[in-house]
């Protein structure tokens, strides 16, 4: 899942401000940051404007970047191959490591020469200048719309198909959550309220736990693909113009992605049936866990997934592959709930933005204890 961290300028005002003023040198610096990468990364007219002639908009964020339209105003004039506007995003606090952004970006550019993901025109340290394609990120409840879903699985099954020059090994998923279970055991808070729900969780006994998910998930047959990791809702594009009914979608924002186990992605995307992060309360989020989808649900879904990464495939090789898939998928689909668990209790130490953390952890470890006996 990714997030709406946001980064400052670092330049600070010598003059003590209001809060309302700082508000407004906060916009300003920003503005003027925004201007400065534009300036650098961007060719054409785009080295030749002054500051005023470029707006900056706040588009949107999930849990660990923040997105900004940049766009040229009216009376610039471009040439046809220059874009008038692009998606400047700033890294937050990233958990994944510089390794891993670094391996990103040469993810991205790899996904737009294939016509994958949107254009790259830039990349520093604090994160990249995109292209600004025209739509709007799915909602929690359209996942479960069939036609999206077939399309979600289209998109997936390509992007499971696709040969990426990193590591083949399956090695991420549980050295992350290695990497998480090691930070948390040296984690603590000083407000009260924030380490009485840590010690709840910690009261789960979550090493002994993850030892018991790994077995499990050893014993469960799942070919190892390229994986994208996090397919929510928020990292869905619906376009605003697309070439054909059935191609509506965009897989987006790959900080995550790696060679991993298929069950992951499929079941992963699963759990974000069960998840809203546009609720406008504390915690900022609301779960349902009636709304995981039924097998009746997951059918299609895979049936969608395998037409298009088996066309070859007869009806009973088919079936059978669909209901393999099933065990896989939701045993897999365990190993998100602890994954995003993990993340969730780090994210509560050090992230800035207001979203109840250690709420959203206990929400997936529950899910994880009651879906577990039914896949074990």
């Amino acid at each position: 899942m990714t997030t709406k961290e946001q980064q400052t300028a670092s330049h600070q005002s010598s003059v003590p401000l209001s809060p309302g003023g700082r508000r407004l040198e906060a916009t300003r610096q920003l503005h003027m940051r925004a201007y400065t990468l534009c300036r650098e990364y961007l060719r054409g007219v785009w080295r030749d404007i002054e500051p005023d002639q470029m707006r900056v908009s706040v588009v949107s964020g999930g849990l660990s970047n923040l997105l900004y339209k940049c766009s040229l105003v009216d009376s610039v004039r471009t040439q046809s191959t220059e874009p008038r506007q692009v998606l400047l995003r700033l890294y937050g606090a990233i958990l994944q490591g510089v390794d891993s952004l670094v391996q990103e970006s040469v993810m991205f550019a790899i996904l737009a020469e294939r016509s994958l993901g949107p254009r790259l025109y830039g990349v520093f340290p604090q994160g990249r200048l995109e292209e600004y394609i025209p739509s709007r990120r799915l909602v929690t409840s359209e996942l479960a719309d069939p036609e999206v879903s077939s399309e979600i699985a289209q998109k997936m099954a390509r992007f499971h198909g696709m040969e990426m020059p990193f590591n083949k090994m399956p090695v991420w998923l549980f050295s992350t959550m290695d990497k998480y279970m090691s930070e948390i055991s040296t984690l603590s808070f000083t407000e009260d309220s924030l380490m009485e729900k840590f010690n709840q969780l910690k009261s789960l006994h979550l090493e002994e736990e993850m030892q018991s998910l790994r077995l499990l998930l050893e014993s469960t047959a799942s070919p190892v693909v390229f994986c994208h990791n996090d397919v929510q809702e928020g990292n869905i594009l619906l376009l605003s113009s697309h070439s054909s009914p059935s191609e509506r979608l965009m897989l987006i924002d790959f900080e995550y992605s790696s060679y991993n186990y298929r069950g992951f992605d499929i079941g992963n995307h699963f759990c974000e049936w069960v998840y809203n992060y546009h609720h406008n309360e504390w915690p900022f989020f609301k779960s349902q866990l009636d709304d995981y989808p039924t097998k009746e649900q997951q059918l299609p879904f895979l049936r969608s997934y395998l037409a298009e990464m088996f066309p070859e495939l007869n009806e009973d090789e088919r079936r059978a592959q669909e209901e393999a898939m099933v065990i896989e998928v939701n045993r897999f689909a365990l190993a998100s709930h602890f994954f995003w668990g993990l993340w969730s209790i780090l994210q509560a130490k050090i992230s800035t933005i207001q979203f109840g953390y250690l709420e959203y952890a206990m929400s997936r470890f529950e899910a994880y204890f009651q879906q577990k006996p039914l896949w074990s």
